[in-house]
């Protein structure tokens, strides 16, 4: 009977409402805590506490279901309040990616709840550091990858707290929140018991913990005015605001076209490199090999091939005829195989000059992992193809000139910071993202996905130009700042003189070592702890 109440820790009748009510209050604050600091919200420092309700509850409900219960809930309402947005693009994709999170969340939590149950707190703590990195380091890399809420992410709107993310990437900023969050905790448990020296010096080593990383922040921002100066070029970024849920219609892609070509025309100069339209902006059904005699875009060739000095980096939507099933092809009614591609393309002097393929696919969205392929009819697209995409195994670079290199990112693939560094490994020196955030609406899911561009900023230093269809189309410097800006729902273009930095990061270099270390150290305990219950059950036998 008592396996079949989850509540019945609470087993007297007066104080079950109560201690009911307690924990769940526990459980909305933590969430409302992450919600406040996570952008567009402003109150990042709140982070810093988030998780000590989290921590009192493990810390005082013995009960394995009520520490799920609570927990998840907490997390759940996290999830919720961060991403409801989703829902305006797709309804089941977004109630499955929300639970999903949740639960995947729980589990470096489940991990810490067992391991501080059975060693000291210094293994638990260090235990449920390990296993939340672990989590994100997989996040970062399976196939249902999902790293919005990276822990790191949530200082992407106070670039000056972390430009130490040029060592350290996303991984640093989640390893200072996790450490803040037990240190704050420890504090106030061990408050009531502890002389007043013993305080002051628990509330020094708190202060120290949260500003010494924003003072080093500040000190290495004021040394790189003192890096050697950079060489400049000329961009123009477009943003034409064009409903995303009518611009595959193709009654609409010639206007749409025309549209894009008058803005581009009326914008440039005499100085201008580089043209950067939105993702999926050439949206006609044209097979990749055919794009240069496509009547469609005849209007773009004409117009560089009076420009010969700019080159356009565009997002487009295309495909590829096959001679045999492939591991992304699809099939037409006339069994045709072919493979759909959502791409950047760079064009200049009258002709293509180079292609990218999206690698970073939305999972759900623009493919499913090969585990859930029997739910892909339930599964909304953004638009285009109704199938899944096929994508590049690797990044790769557009020469533009001389002496600019850009990386051609596409949309989801700009929150990936490791993945973003191999475009610079290999030469590229300006990011260019192309994205098309209007499915989301006027919500918070714009605004996140611009201030994260600001991370890989600080973890590249490289400028980046971004151009999104409905907005936020911006510029960003290698210090996360946002110099220029065309807001939401607006249409127009942005012209601005970038600097090109050729300069590799240690970030660049070493991508997220942070992550595979404390992966690493998670697996050592993993197998340490399965070792000692194995020992254990042993003796009992």
């Amino acid at each position: 009977m008592k396996e079949l109440f989850i509540f019945s820790e609470l087993s007297q009748p007066k104080n079950t409402l109560l201690k009911t009510f307690k924990y769940l209050l526990l459980s909305t604050v933590a969430a409302l805590m992450m919600y406040i600091a996570w952008p567009p919200q402003p109150i990042t420092i709140a982070v810093f506490f988030a998780f000590i309700p989290l921590l009192f509850i493990a810390d005082t409900v013995s009960n394995k279901k009520l520490f799920f219960a609570f927990v998840f809930i907490a997390l759940l309402l996290w999830n919720v309040f961060t991403t409801w947005w989703i829902w305006n693009s797709t309804s089941v994709g977004s109630i499955f990616a929300i639970v999903a999170n949740s639960f995947v969340m729980y589990l470096p939590w489940w991990g810490y709840y067992h391991t501080k149950n059975k060693f000291n707190k210094q293994i638990s703590y260090l235990a449920l550091i390990c296993f939340w990195m672990l989590f994100e380091y997989i996040h970062l890399n399976w196939e249902l990858s999902w790293p919005w809420l990276s822990l790191g992410n949530v200082f992407a709107n106070s670039p000056y707290w972390i430009q130490w993310y040029e060592y350290t990437g996303v991984g640093g900023g989640t390893l200072w929140i996790l450490f803040c969050n037990i240190l704050i905790f420890e504090t106030t448990k061990q408050w009531s018991t502890i002389s007043a020296k013993v305080k002051f010096g628990y509330l020094l080593a708190v202060i120290f913990a949260i500003s010494f990383p924003i003072i080093i922040s500040y000190q290495i921002a004021n040394n790189r005015e003192k890096l050697i100066a950079k060489a400049n070029e000329n961009v123009v970024i477009i943003q034409p605001n064009i409903d995303p849920y009518l611009k595959f219609e193709s009654g609409n892609i010639n206007s749409q076209i025309e549209k894009l070509v008058s803005l581009t025309a009326s914008s440039i100069d005499s100085n201008t490199v580089l043209v950067l339209w939105p993702e999926t902006a050439l949206s006609s059904a044209i097979p990749e090999d055919a794009i240069s005699n496509a009547t469609v875009y005849k209007p773009i060739f004409d117009f560089l091939k009076n420009h010969p000095k700019i080159t356009l980096v565009s997002g487009i939507e295309t495909y590829k005829i096959m001679s045999s099933e492939t591991k992304y092809s699809q099939k037409t009614t006339q069994d045709v195989y072919y493979e759909s591609y959502n791409a950047a393309i760079a064009i200049n002097s009258n002709k293509v000059s180079n292609i990218y393929i999206k690698s970073k696919l939305v999972p759900g969205v623009e493919t499913l992992p090969s585990f859930l392929k029997i739910l892909s009819p339930v599964f909304e697209r953004f638009g285009g193809t109704t199938g899944g995409y096929a994508k590049d195994e690797t990044s790769k670079v557009f020469q533009i000139n001389n002496q600019l290199n850009v990386a051609p990112v596409i949309c989801y693939e700009s929150i990936y910071g490791e993945y973003l560094s191999t475009y610079i490994k290999k030469g590229a020196n300006l990011i260019t993202i192309l994205t098309n955030d209007g499915w989301w609406g006027n919500t918070a899911g714009h605004k996140q996905h611009l201030a994260y561009a600001k991370l890989r900023a600080i973890e590249t230093r490289c400028w980046i130009v971004r151009s999104a269809n409905t907005g936020i189309s911006a510029v960003i410097n290698d210090y996360g700042l946002v110099l220029n800006t065309l807001d939401w729902n607006k249409e127009g273009a942005i012209k601005q003189t970038v600097q090109i930095n050729n300069a590799k990061s240690f970030y660049v270099q070493h991508g997220d070592y942070l992550y595979f270390i404390f992966s690493i150290i998670a697996f050592i305990l993993i197998g340490y702890f399965l070792f000692i219950l194995l020992r254990k059950n042993k003796k009992t036998q």
